[in-house]
């Protein structure tokens, strides 16, 4: 395993995920009762934009620099939170901020030194529990959750064949394991035809309630380029198609300007 996020941080794709995440842990928050957060990929949890491995690739300039400065509309509780973190944070240390005292959250990382990294990070807060080991084989472990409630956060490389299928796998498993929880798997948007292979693999496989939202920087005509990201959605919450469009507008509006970039809603499956 040789995927380490720190020369990714930051970038649109990151933005994306996590202005989605907030909203959704918002949205898990409006009910009293306690809920629970698995993070199957989930790095160190906070990072460094000025270190080597983030200067490397400069790729948050193009990310969360085009975005600080914004101080209300869709984007303003993501950012708030990014602001108050004091480096920047990454799902683990976003989903901890979330935490009320009666939530919990699993976080599994299987590198090691990033698992060490995480373990250290959290070992004051006896919400969040560190496991190291492989991601899919966790979700079978991990749901379904003793709360009942909750959402499932996959974040995959994919730098390895196969991963849009062991997705498809882990999105199916956690809703035959546990029906009620919000789901929120991040995918690539580099060509058309792996997406639309990934949408008809989930709309055939039974799983129900299905939306995926997507940024798109350009039409994704060369393949080899990062040229949007996905998250699909499994039984989002009252209000998330028009708050996802608001938030993906202004992600558009702010980080890109080429000629086929925008943004879409689709629904996999009906509830």
């Amino acid at each position: 395993m040789n995927y380490r996020h720190a020369f990714h941080a930051g970038n649109f794709a990151d933005c994306m995920k996590h202005a989605l995440l907030v909203w959704l842990l918002r949205a898990l928050a409006r009910k009293p009762a306690a809920f629970r957060v698995l993070d199957t990929h989930a790095g160190i949890g906070r990072y460094d934009l000025a270190s080597n491995q983030a200067e490397r690739t400069g790729e948050w300039r193009a990310g969360i620099g085009r975005l600080l400065h914004i101080t209300e509309g869709p984007l303003a509780d993501y950012l708030d939170l990014v602001r108050a973190d004091g480096g920047y944070p990454g799902s683990p240390a976003l989903t901890a901020a979330l935490l009320r005292p009666q939530d919990r959250l699993a976080l599994v990382e299987l590198h090691e030194e990033d698992h060490a990294t995480l373990r250290a990070l959290f070992r004051r807060d006896s919400r969040v529990a560190v496991h190291r080991r492989d991601a899919f084989e966790a979700v079978r472990a991990l749901t379904p959750f003793p709360e009942k409630r909750g959402l499932v956060l996959m974040d995959p490389p994919f730098e390895q064949p196969g991963e849009y299928e062991r997705l498809t796998a882990a999105i199916t498993e956690v809703s035959r394991r546990a029906r009620g929880l919000v789901q929120a798997a991040w995918y690539p948007i580099k060509g058309r035809a792996p997406v639309r292979a990934f949408h008809t693999a989930l709309a055939e496989s039974g799983v129900r309630d299905v939306v995926a939202a997507e940024l798109h920087l350009r039409e994704p005509l060369d393949a080899a380029r990062l040229n949007g990201c996905g998250l699909i959605v499994v039984n989002p919450p009252y209000g998330f198609e028009a708050a996802a469009s608001a938030i993906l507008e202004a992600l558009r509006m702010e980080l890109s300007a080429e000629e086929g970039a925008g943004w879409a809603l689709t629904r996999i499956a009906d509830e």
